[in-house]
């Protein structure tokens, strides 16, 4: 090979290497040439709009395809006119120079302080160029504030074994409907759960209504509190919405309750008794007495005392010593009027009393196993009470000679020696208690005896002929059975009359009087009732007038 053409091939070479220098020189990529950022505010409420401007420009010589957005909103922010937190777009190329805007919009929620998170990506694929890029970019927006009020409402101090009754306040400045609103609480130990209002989901968890601007509401919980003196009980409590299944807080709040020495130490008596068991109708004194439990003398108090529950008469409510209102259900009892309220000196005690009637209550109404109830507050401290109520069993016994289950025999109006058969029907009704060994006794005259027609015939009744004692076996008597609407339990059984000739011109006793007697479970008390004799005048039966029932 000649020098020439070596010479030629390495000003070749030069040229191809220098071309492809430039080539390459005019056609490099990097990513930087693709701006990306997303502007929001830096800050916002819990509850306001938020609005995410998605920016980028190519700032590079060459298109980009096949590009494709991807914006995440922040877990608490929940997107609008989207149906999702993660959004993919499909965009047009993106020619040199080209700068563009997409705007997501969604509501901030979360509590104050917390910084709310997300993330764009974009990726394309330079023009002749196989290779795709990809741009990325975070943002994040803190929760300034929280316009919302939440907060408990609780003693400071409490005596253990005290019940608690307390509220959890909330209310909203937030220009938007707060929907899917709950709130939560955390109780301290030795707390017990009674009651709540609205009822709770699993006693901590509240589903709550919708909240407008301007708006609140509360949450009355019942408890009972227990812990050492000194000791403090720590309420904590959180308020939200949900998002997507998850519970986000928008604020929280706590208190401490400190478990007090008690003052006070109240006892209470009812008719002389501690556990009294109480029958309607009846009269009730009740005795209430306090002690000083404390070390000091204690001055200027007064007691409450509140009667709670449909029983109570307060018509015929009486005390020397207290204030009351016409239908009032609260006793005041002003040291002005009561000495030992006036100054009580430690280890001493004080009393005080009334009477109230115990209602005449009603079989149909629908009071299960009911109680009287009073609150007795002094000095911070507050008692709770409670006396059960015998149930009423009501029993009738009637007597028919013109009725259709067996149809009757004999002379009317009945004659001495001669037989005349009477169907007697017991009917019971329950009341507000399940009673159980029930059952019901009467006896018969000597000149009547069974027939042995019974209805319905799978009852158990019997009858001694030695004493002449008849007893239906009822068994148990749910709450309310026979009474209302419901036809009453019966019994139907058929006897025979054959008068003497001592009862000649006068009236003969059909059956003695009849005894119902059972066991309330609710009371462990034993209840009873009793019906009157019924003769041959039959009061229940219409078509007996007059002088029929008279023997002849």
């Amino acid at each position: 090979m000649n020098k020439a053409f070596l010479f030629f091939l390495l000003i070749l070479v030069v040229a191809a290497a220098s071309l492809g220098v430039w080539y390459w020189k005019g056609n490099e990529w990097t990513k930087g040439v693709l701006k990306l950022e997303v502007l929001g505010p830096q800050a916002v409420q819990a509850g306001q709009e938020i609005e995410y401007l998605v920016k980028f420009k190519n700032n590079g010589q060459v298109r980009l395809e096949e590009a494709e957005l991807v914006f995440e909103y922040p877990e608490d922010v929940l997107p609008l006119e989207r149906d999702s937190q993660r959004i993919t777009e499909e965009l047009e190329d993106i020619y040199p120079g080209e700068e563009r805007i997409i705007e997501f919009k969604g509501r901030a929620f979360g509590k104050q302080g917390d910084i709310l998170e997300g993330e764009t990506f974009l990726t394309y694929r330079p023009k002749n160029l196989k290779a795709s890029y990809e741009s990325k970019t975070t943002f994040s927006t803190q929760v300034s504030s929280v316009p919302l009020t939440f907060e408990f409402d609780l003693p400071l101090k409490a005596e253990t074994g005290e019940e608690l009754n307390f509220s959890l306040n909330y209310f909203s400045n937030i220009d938007y409907v707060l929907e899917n609103l709950r709130a939560r609480i955390q109780y301290p130990n030795g707390f017990s759960f009674i009651f709540s209002k609205p009822q709770s989901l699993d006693e901590t968890e509240f589903l709550l209504p919708s909240l407008y601007q301007v708006d609140g509401g509360r949450i009355n919980i019942q408890g009972r509190v227990d812990g050492q003196a000194g000791e403090k009980k720590v309420f904590r409590a959180q308020l939200g919405v949900v998002i997507d299944e998850r519970f986000v807080v928008l604020t929280e709040t706590s208190q401490a309750v400190e478990m007090a020495e008690p003052s006070f130490y109240v006892s209470q008596f009812i008719n002389g008794s501690q556990d009294y068991t109480a029958t309607i109708g009846e009269m009730l004194h009740y005795e209430v007495f306090f002690k000083n439990i404390g070390k000091k003398p204690i001055q200027k108090k007064f007691l409450f005392v509140k009667l709670e529950g449909d029983f109570f008469d307060l018509t015929s409510l009486k005390t020397d010593q207290g204030e009351f209102g016409t239908g009032d259900n609260t006793i005041l009892f002003d040291w002005k009027n009561v000495s030992d309220l006036r100054f009580l000196d430690a280890d001493e005690e004080g009393k005080v009393d009334f009477w109230v009637k115990v209602k005449e209550g009603e079989v149909g109404s629908r009071i299960r196993n009911p109680l009287l109830k009073n609150v007795i507050t002094i000095g911070g401290t507050e008692k709770v009470f409670e006396a059960k109520i015998n149930a009423k069993v009501y029993l009738a016994q009637k007597a028919y000679f013109q009725e259709e289950v067996f149809g009757n025999r004999g002379p009317l109006p009945p004659r001495v020696g001669t037989s005349t058969t009477y169907t007697v029907f017991w009917q019971i009704e329950n009341s507000w208690n399940t009673l159980e060994n029930v059952k019901v006794r009467s006896v018969l005259p000597s000149n009547v005896k069974p027939t042995g027609n019974i209805f319905p015939e799978e009852a158990k009744l019997t009858y001694d002929s030695s004493s002449r004692e008849l007893v239906w076996t009822v068994g148990n008597l749910e709450p309310f059975q026979g009474s209302g609407d419901e036809v009453p339990l019966t019994l139907a059984f058929q006897i025979e009359l054959t008068p003497t000739e001592s009862q000649r011109d006068k009236t003969a006793i059909l059956i003695e009087e009849a005894e119902i007697s059972g066991q309330d479970i609710f009371t462990s008390e034993s209840v009873e009732e009793k019906s009157n004799p019924v003769d041959t005048s039959l009061p229940d039966d219409e078509t007996v007038e007059g002088s029929m029932g008279i023997v002849r």
